[in-house]
């Protein structure tokens, strides 16, 4: 990754893989500006946004990216468009509207866009370009960058998919004024998860600074985004394909993942059920005689200072979370491998827990439902 520069406000960090790196854009107002979407410039441009993100955005975009009514494409909000039957719907529509090799699908909204249109963009004439543009806080520090793409299934979350690198994401931070507050927290989620994993200096940072990030102030939600993408960077650019270090940003998601298909994707968002799965992976780090007792103690209160919650569904049970962890997309050689925490700002991937460790972790939680 290179440094951070920036030109007239905008700053920029490069994903560096080769032929196929590409730049991460971060600033207020940039819709507006020619110069962040020379990429893609003068090509035939297909654009994909849900309907929440269409009434406050679609206009603005489409009028800059001159792109024809027939040319957008909109969903209904939620991950039940992250389906086969959405992608098959979306490819109709390519092939309909002509959509050439040197197309780019442009893809306006959170994290449920951004995986859909990816995916559509990997499969269709056996790939074309396309352009994450995040109007989320989740999407803009976390999903719309390193190229996992990808829709669910019933036995579990993302795993159909493939790698398709963006050519281009543009993080405006003007989008954000729009999310609604849940929303905005639920991204937080993954704000945290970067402290936990890799930047203790951060986490501490984060502790100091979470009310005034919940207050939108504009600097330091700008900050966060350029911060959280350029670890991310760093990591997806030493490993593209997951074969090792990127795992790490899997943190709090296998049991997250569980929480969401348990609860068939409707009681919480994305970044509601990391929260609950960034406390358990921190609690069994603990257990397991690696995390401090006061750092889990840390961990916890940070969450909930984000207005995020720690606790299981009620009615979940330990078999629930193992029938869905058992699909799991980290299930190796028949066994879970776990992301979690030596310390705070430093996570390890492994498939060393006890059945017995694991079991009182989950008779634990599954025990305390006050959520």
């Amino acid at each position: 990754m290179t440094a951070s520069t920036r030109r007239h406000g905008t700053r920029q960090l490069q994903v560096e893989l080769g032929a196929r790196s590409y730049p991460i854009r971060i600033g207020n107002d940039l819709f507006a500006d020619a110069a962040v979407w020379r990429e893609v410039r003068d090509r035939p441009l297909r654009l994909l946004c849900d309907e929440n993100v269409a009434r406050d955005w679609l206009k603005p975009l489409v009028a800059r990216l001159g792109i024809a009514p027939e040319h957008v494409r909109i969903v209904a909000p939620g991950e039940a468009s992250k389906s086969m039957a959405q992608v098959s719907a979306c490819l109709d529509w390519l092939l309909e509207t002509h959509t050439p090799r040197d197309g780019a699908l442009v893809a306006l909204g959170g994290g449920v866009v951004g995986d859909l249109a990816g995916f559509v963009a990997a499969i269709y004439l056996r790939g074309i370009d396309f352009v994450q543009v995040p109007t989320t806080l989740l999407a803009q520090v976390d999903s719309s960058v390193g190229g996992k793409t990808g829709v669910n299934h019933a036995r579990g979350k993302n795993l159909i998919g493939a790698f398709h690198q963006p050519r281009l994401v543009i993080a405006d931070s003007d989008t954000l004024s729009t999310l609604p507050a849940r929303e905005f927290r639920a991204g937080i989620a993954e704000v945290i998860k970067y402290g936990m994993l890799g930047d203790a200096e951060f986490f501490a940072w984060l502790e100091d600074n979470m009310a005034r990030l919940l207050a939108l102030d504009a600097q330091r939600i700008t900050d966060v985004v350029e911060r959280c993408c350029g670890m991310k960077a760093q990591i997806v650019a030493a490993d593209e394909r997951e074969s090792g270090r990127r795992a790490l940003l899997n943190l709090g998601h296998t049991f997250a993942h569980a929480i969401e298909t348990h609860t068939d994707y409707a009681r919480y968002l994305h970044g509601e059920a990391v929260a609950i799965g960034l406390y358990m992976a921190a609690d069994l780090s603990q257990r397991l005689g690696w995390l401090a007792q006061q750092d889990l103690q840390r961990v916890q209160a940070l969450i909930r200072a984000a207005e995020l919650p720690t606790d299981v569904p009620e009615g979940m049970t330990p078999e629930d979370f193992l029938r869905h962890m058992a699909h799991d997309k980290k299930v190796a050689a028949g066994r879970i491998r776990f992301v979690l925490l030596r310390r705070l700002g430093e996570a390890l991937v492994t498939a060393e827990v006890a059945p017995e460790q694991l079991d009182e972790l989950l008779q634990a939680h599954c025990a305390t439902h006050t959520a």
